[in-house]
């Protein structure tokens, strides 16, 4: 009789400690504080830690340093335990990149992250999201702006208590350096993808802007921009359903809102197509759906991080339901941008609002507009009263500039940072073994207009007129042939294409083609400007036609650098961009590469 009831009393003990290791020993910091703070880096690290050693479906690793030397967390989720691609891609699951704290200020996504797999891997509550999907989670990207944490880093936002910076440690903004590639932590997150090459991609934001009722909006590149089918599947079956789980927990969503006039919502409401600076506008390059997650700032921070669960939640349920399907849908986008029928078309390089609008239902608060007698500018007084308005929503994306492709670019191999960065993003591509001769197509820019402070640590290239002509070019041993038959052309496009939103051109990588490095001293291009117009009658009329602008007129130095353009003397490489589009096949024939 004793002997039963010490085991039953032993029973009970060991029940109690197990519910107790389940509930308390494996709370977060986030749900210790109240739900109120978020841990510091060394805190996040090592509940990742606590992760792994406790189960095996988990492994924590890293995936590159920061620049003050950081290790770059991820954790890895899986049913069979499996860690690398290798054996993930053997058992075709989809894989899903989740990613927080790029902007480490809204550090969200931290927190419903680890929630969500402590809830999975620990409390086995869930445990069907792991079925046909593989995670990656990284919970903080920006681990050096993670660490200036303070309570004073996001002026518009309800908590946490205290939270990181926006930026990494050189003050770069790291969702505008997809396509750029030049911090330390971008270039580790492009290795870590080309490895990986996830299925789908999910970044998790927090707001700036206006006041409305919403926790979560979103933005998908639904506008056009992918795969006719990828985008029909992102917008009638992704979205469809997860807005309405989300919709029955009380949670709506809506699109990210942009206003036409900020903080104004009856002004209506714009899409956009992202640019591939931005996290979901690259993967959309590389034929990746993805969401972009954007927590509304001044709802509180436990009701920021639930809803992200919920989003993540009903996220993985439907990739897991669509798993075969949607790596179906991958495989042919990639058959698709590698094929002939892409390259005879016109491509769109940028996109803009077409001018007719639908009217949608948008959940705000009423507001008043008053005019500041402090600063006699706009001043929007939210409530906290919601208002249904009905406004005009300019969803539709209609081409601005488009470009008929070639069949290859080729790169000049003394431009080493664009072909590194290229290789990086898993840019395909093969050399010259000796220099040669080819017909290409060439840009030349004049009128050229640079941004007058700095971008992104960059002088941007602003605007500029564009010639387009052919002519016969050697290019040096080594230079990069870059044919667009490949899964990754439009990576290749956009940074290679000057008028693209975020080209390489654009960001200053070819500035120094702009450059003037010879100069014709005054004494020698006075005599030479008379000889010059007294020999050729046309140029005397483009002279005197020239005249007639007074700035030019009464410049004496900038008429003689003037004649020294028209001269032989003048440097024909100023302002010809140096990467050349091979416009058919049969001019790469026979040529020796490697």
């Amino acid at each position: 009789m004793h002997k039963y009831f010490n085991l039953i009393v032993l029973t009970i003990i060991v029940s109690s400690n197990v519910y107790s290791q389940n509930n308390d020993d494996w709370l977060t910091y986030y749900e210790k504080s109240g739900f109120k703070e978020t841990p510091v880096y060394a805190e996040t690290v090592d509940f990742c830690k606590r992760l792994d050693k406790a189960s095996e479906w988990v492994t924590y690793t890293t995936f590159g340093k920061s620049g003050e030397g950081r290790d770059l967390p991820l954790l890895i989720i899986d049913k069979n335990g499996y860690s690398k691609v290798k054996e993930v891609r053997q058992t075709e699951k989809l894989v899903v990149l989740i990613q927080a704290g790029i902007h480490a200020g809204e550090i969200d996504g931290k927190d419903a992250g680890l929630v969500l797999l402590r809830d999975i891997v620990i409390n086995k509550k869930n445990t069907d999201l792991l079925n046909y999907v593989t995670i990656l989670f990284i919970p903080i990207l920006n681990v050096d702006g993670h660490e200036h944490f303070g309570k004073y880093n996001r002026i518009n936002q309800n908590g946490p208590e205290e939270m990181g910076f926006r930026t990494n440690a050189t003050n770069l903004n790291l969702n505008r350096d997809y396509l750029k590639a030049e911090s330390p932590e971008i270039q580790a997150w492009h290795r870590l993808f080309i490895d990986w090459m996830p299925d789908f991609f999910i970044d998790i934001h927090a707001t700036d802007g206006a006041d409305y009722q919403y926790v979560i909006t979103y933005h998908m590149e639904t506008f056009g921009n992918m795969d006719a089918n990828m985008t029909d599947w992102q917008k009638n079956v992704f979205l469809k359903y997860v807005s309405a789980k989300m919709e029955k927990d009380n949670m709506p969503v809506f699109p990210y809102v942009m206003f036409r006039k900020w903080h104004d919502p009856r002004s209506g409401l714009f899409g956009w197509v992202g640019s591939p600076v931005l996290s979901h506008g690259y993967t959309a390059l590389q034929n990746r759906p993805s969401i972009l997650i954007e927590n509304h700032m001044l709802k509180d921070y436990k009701t920021r991080v639930n809803a992200t669960i919920n989003m993540l939640i009903y996220s993985l349920e439907i990739i897991n339901k669509e798993a075969y399907k949607l790596r179906r849908l991958i495989v042919e986008s990639e058959m698709y941008v590698s094929s002939k029928d892409f390259q005879k078309n016109k491509y769109t390089l940028k996109f803009k609002s077409a001018p007719d609008s639908v009217m949608v239902d948008f959940k705000g608060f009423e507001y008043q507009l008053v005019k500041s007698d402090l600063t006699d500018g706009d001043w929007f007084k939210y409530s906290n009263k919601p208002k249904l308005y009905k406004i005009p929503y300019f969803e539709k994306q209609i081409p601005d500039i488009q470009v008929f492709l070639p069949v290859a670019y080729i790169v000049p191999p003394q431009w080493t940072d664009v072909i590194k960065k290229l290789k990086l993003m898993g840019v395909e591509m093969h050399y010259l073994s000796k220099p040669t001769r080819m017909k290409v197509e060439m840009y030349r820019f004049s009128n050229v207009v640079f941004s007058e402070k700095p971008y992104e640590c960059r002088q941007t290239v602003k605007n500029y007129n564009i010639e387009t002509f052919v002519q016969e070019v050697e290019f040096p041993a080594g230079s990069a042939i870059i044919k667009l038959n490949q899964a990754s052309s439009q990576v290749a496009i956009h940074a290679l294409e000057p008028q693209a939103p975020s080209s390489f051109l654009y960001w200053g990588f070819f500035n120094s083609i702009f450059e003037q490095k010879e100069y014709a001293e005054s004494y020698i291009m006075e005599k030479l400007a008379r000889d010059m117009i007294a020999s050729d009658a046309d140029l005397k009329a483009e002279f005197e036609a020239k005249m007639k602008d007074k700035n030019f007129a009464n410049d004496s130095y900038n008429i003689l650098n003037w004649f020294y353009s028209k001269s032989n003397y003048w440097d024909n490489r100023i302002n010809l961009y140096p990467i050349g589009r091979v416009m058919t096949e049969d001019i790469l024939e026979g040529i020796e590469i490697y």
